[in-house]
């Protein structure tokens, strides 16, 4: 049976959960891909509630098969991984969330936390509850994300503001802030790859 479901198209592996006519035109709306699908919220196509359900489902099993990768891999050796995990986790939100990635001294995750929510535009972060948190988790570097409802991934000065009050904050305790993220459904912005940090 695996050998057959992997020669299939994703427009039939669609098709099974919520038809094949919704899964072509999904699809189509996708731009064909099966990553922009997942990683943003899904239209309200004419899909029975089955369906939606499953497709909610794959997507869940597709986010913590990726953080389980995470867990077991050092993340700087798996950029796309992150960037795919957080895609899943935080695209499609209609408010902000601020988390965090607790990290071990093989860059290995610890543990992946939503630690903030806030509104459409903002979300309040607390850099004593991140250092709290770091140090719970025995974290010896973390990396940040958020996401921007507006699906534009460019931070704002704010967000650069906080990522060095964060890093700061974090120093102290001797926590190394790899990246900080962000993401929206046009993409994701690294602050590494600018040279924000």
């Amino acid at each position: 049976m695996s050998q057959v479901v992997q020669a299939m198209s994703d427009a039939d592996l669609l098709g099974m959960m919520v038809g094949s006519k919704t899964a072509a035109r999904m699809l189509q709306d996708a731009g064909g891909s099966l990553s922009t699908l997942l990683n943003e919220s899904m239209p309200s196509y004419d899909v029975q509630p089955k369906g939606r359900t499953k497709l909610q489902v794959a997507k869940e099993l597709v986010r913590r098969s990726l953080l389980e990768t995470l867990r077991h891999r050092d993340v700087l050796s798996s950029p796309a991984i992150v960037r795919d995990y957080l895609r899943m986790t935080l695209t499609g939100r209609e408010y902000e969330v601020f988390m965090v990635l607790f990290l071990d001294a093989q860059h290995q995750v610890i543990d992946s936390e939503e630690m903030f929510r806030g509104t459409l535009t903002q979300t309040s972060v607390y850099p004593r509850e991140v250092v709290k948190r770091s140090l719970f988790n025995n974290a010896a570097a973390v990396i940040f994300a958020h996401n921007h409802p507006s699906g534009i991934p460019e931070p704002s000065r704010a967000d650069e503001a906080l990522t060095q009050a964060l890093k700061q904050a974090l120093a102290m305790v001797d926590v190394k802030v790899l990246d900080h993220f962000v993401i929206a459904a046009s993409g994701v912005m690294s602050f590494a790859e600018r040279g924000l940090l």
